[in-house]
């Protein structure tokens, strides 16, 4: 396969697109909402009174198992990927699993909460999942100097993809007599989550349409899951053996577990420290709908980020450029422990998406520039997504941690900008060419 195809990388690209919905109708905007008012109707915790946990609690385990599942499983599955070549195969399974989970939280209700909650796991799983195969693709497609310019070209078209989706759903939600949708038991928002089952297994057709099968000709034999295992043993016994690469990967770990945070949590804390004044002047929280507004603005802010920072790497480098976000990461993260008002939440959510944008599409590309002359690609790539979903779940259990041991949601700005701290550090640790370590065995 030629790298720097064009028509290969607009159909790569479109998988973005396709999937990027999932992360802002379904983990920000419309299904925790939805989730809220469905399990605190009468203002009573319904999952509390059943199964004694309250609500929260028991939807972000839901989320937890899925990363977890996501770990355990697919290093495996990279390795058996790159052994038979099948990378594609393993994308279209996860991305359908995670699309048909989408559509089928339509039958989400109290009465069926569990089987619900099933669905959010695996829909967090055939995402997760299928970004590990989707990476492993841009090292195969483009060549290392291209890589942080189409890194972030996906990226915008995620974030541009996933707006365009939400401001329908918003409406339908809204506005459902324009769609003809009866307003009676929550099926505007039901109705929306069928969409974003049908727009990312939909437009995931471009990229499967183009992306190629088996492009390195790999002939398995014997026993595909033993080969599988040790395809990734080989490739952790090279990982092992590269400095810079070691290096990064562990910066990286501990900078995403600040930017997850934030990301999944960012919202939570806006609703109990942010104040707005209603039409009375009489200050309040946080309306649902300014908060939609703040996740519309991180999105659309997102897109000049990602290129304003492949400028930066390009005027500087890549480790330069991450570490300029990380220093803007902690610059927001102070002005967040300060902030009491709306209009500096909406200031502050621009802040984020710029840096956001940026950090996240130049985290991407700088693994890929990193990784030696392999084939492997499926197998180096699960290890840098299995990192990005363990320091999910490491840095949102340190955020839920020290507010329960201070009581304090401002203290969880201080453990979230410290990780930056120690993320910057890592970074500037980092050796600018690659080093390689003698293993003995």
């Amino acid at each position: 396969m030629r790298k720097g195809d064009k028509r290969i990388i607009r159909g790569w690209t479109m998988y973005d697109w396709a999937n990027s919905v999932y992360s802002l109708t379904i983990t920000s905007a419309v299904f925790p909402i939805f989730y809220a008012a469905i399990t605190m109707a009468g203002g009573t915790d319904v999952v509390l009174e059943r199964y004694g946990l309250p609500a929260q609690s028991l939807y972000s385990y839901a989320l937890s198992a899925g990363f977890l599942l996501v770990a355990l499983i697919t290093p495996v599955l990279s390795g058996i990927a790159d052994h038979t070549g099948r990378k594609k195969d393993f994308l279209k399974s996860f991305c359908y699993l995670g699309a048909i989970s989408c559509a089928g939280l339509f039958f989400f209700s109290a009465e069926n909460l569990l089987p619900g909650l099933l669905l959010v796991m695996l829909a967090c799983v055939g995402f997760s999942g299928s970004l590990i195969f989707y990476d492993a693709f841009l090292p195969e497609i483009a060549e290392p100097k291209d890589h942080d310019r189409i890194s972030a070209r996906g990226y915008t078209m995620g974030y541009l993809g996933s707006v365009l989706l939400l401001v329908v759903n918003l409406l339908m939600v809204m506005k459902p007599g324009w769609f003809g949708i009866p307003d009676r038991d929550g099926l505007p928002a039901r109705i929306t989550f069928v969409t974003v089952g049908i727009w990312w297994a939909g437009f995931a057709q471009f990229a499967f349409r183009v992306l190629p099968d088996n492009p390195h000709g790999r002939k398995p034999t014997g026993n595909v899951i033993a080969n599988g295992y040790r395809e990734l043993r080989k490739t952790w016994q090279e990982l092992r053996r590269t400095r810079r690469l070691n290096s990064y990967l562990m910066a990286f770990f501990v900078v995403n577990m600040g930017i997850q945070t934030v990301m999944y949590l960012a919202v939570t804390y806006a609703k109990a420290e942010v104040q707005e004044l209603d039409a009375n002047g009489v200050a309040g929280p946080i309306g649902d709908s300014s908060l939609i507004i703040s996740i519309l603005l991180i999105q659309l802010v997102a897109v000049v980020g990602a290129f304003l920072f492949v400028c930066l790497s390009k005027r500087f480098s890549n480790l330069s450029a991450l570490m300029i976000g990380c220093v803007i990461w902690i610059l927001l993260c102070v002005a967040a422990y300060r902030i009491h008002w709306a209009w500096e939440f909406y200031a502050l959510a621009s802040g984020v998406g710029l840096v956001m944008g940026g950090t996240q599409a130049l985290s991407r590309s700088t693994y890929s520039k990193f990784l030696p002359d392999t084939i492997d690609h499926a197998s180096y790539f699960s290890f840098y997504d299995v990192s990005y979903y363990v320091s999910t779940v490491l840095g949102t259990f340190a955020y839920g941690l020290v507010y329960q041991l201070t009581g304090d949601l401002r203290n969880t700005v201080i453990i979230i900008g410290s990780f930056f701290v120690v993320g910057f550090i890592l970074l500037l640790l980092v050796p600018r060419t690659e080093v390689p370590i003698e293993i003995r065995s």
